[in-house]
């Protein structure tokens, strides 16, 4: 039967795994870090997922496809749920979520041991951080080097603090678990702030992505002409090159 069903462009996809999140149905899953329709029999092609994706990936188009399968849909619900799977993922798991032990077997040298020892100072100059909870405007901001982080990455990287907080005005958030989209909050800051530079700071997992593209979004819209940069931090916290 002919019926309206959702397509996804794959170069457009990003990974950060929010249409998955955002589909009722759980039609769609990640693999390999891209979002994939599972199958056609549990899309109802109302588009839930389509004001989820901010890269533009995904359209409803009218084809030749099964019928949904309402029955189907929370059969296969109620038994993801039993097992205790997550319904947004492959069995290998999201990307993002999946479990790794991360062996750290190289010996600590004596500055290192002196550096954990040590105690250090926060560099951290404002308050609030979360993006949802920021203000438009604030003192901290004017001529402020910006520093929009994934909340992740201070806890993967060691000197989070000194080599990447310390002498920056400091944004975190989640693409994956906050709601809404950054980008429209953090280019009204652009455009209403003095901002000398942006450093963007993300973990290596795909769902990561989708921070990246909101603060490139935001500056984009800005109209400002800003100086900018990414940095990847692996999971066993290093830069990645």
């Amino acid at each position: 039967m002919i019926r309206r069903i959702v397509e996804i462009d794959e170069e457009k996809c990003n990974g950060c795994g929010a249409c998955a999140d955002a589909c009722h149905e759980h039609a769609i899953v990640m693999v390999d870090g891209k979002a994939k329709l599972m199958k056609d029999d549990y899309c109802d092609g109302l588009g839930d997922c389509l004001p989820a994706c901010e890269a533009d990936a995904i359209k409803i188009i009218e084809r030749e496809a099964n019928a949904y399968d309402e029955k189907a849909v929370k059969e296969r619900i109620a038994a993801k749920a039993a097992q205790g799977k997550p319904l947004g993922c492959t069995s290998a798991g999201c990307p993002g979520s999946m479990a790794r032990s991360l062996k750290k077997e190289e010996p600590i040298s004596n500055l290192q041991e002196a550096m954990i020892t040590t105690p250090t100072q926060s560099q951290l100059k404002q308050w609030p951080v979360q993006i949802k909870l920021l203000p438009l405007q604030a003192p901290y901001y004017e001529n402020a080097n910006l520093l929009i982080a994934a909340d992740c990455t201070a806890y993967a990287y060691a000197r989070f603090h000194e080599d990447f907080i310390k002498n920056h005005v400091t944004v975190i958030g989640c693409p994956k678990l906050d709601e809404g989209n950054y980008s429209e909050k953090l280019c009204e800051i652009l455009k209403l702030n003095n901002i000398k530079s942006v450093k963007i700071v993300r973990m290596e997992v795909p769902c990561c992505g989708g921070l990246e593209q909101a603060a490139i979004e935001a500056m984009k819209q800005s109209g400002k002409m800003i100086p900018w940069q990414v940095v990847t931090i692996t999971c066993d916290g290093e830069i990645k090159e």
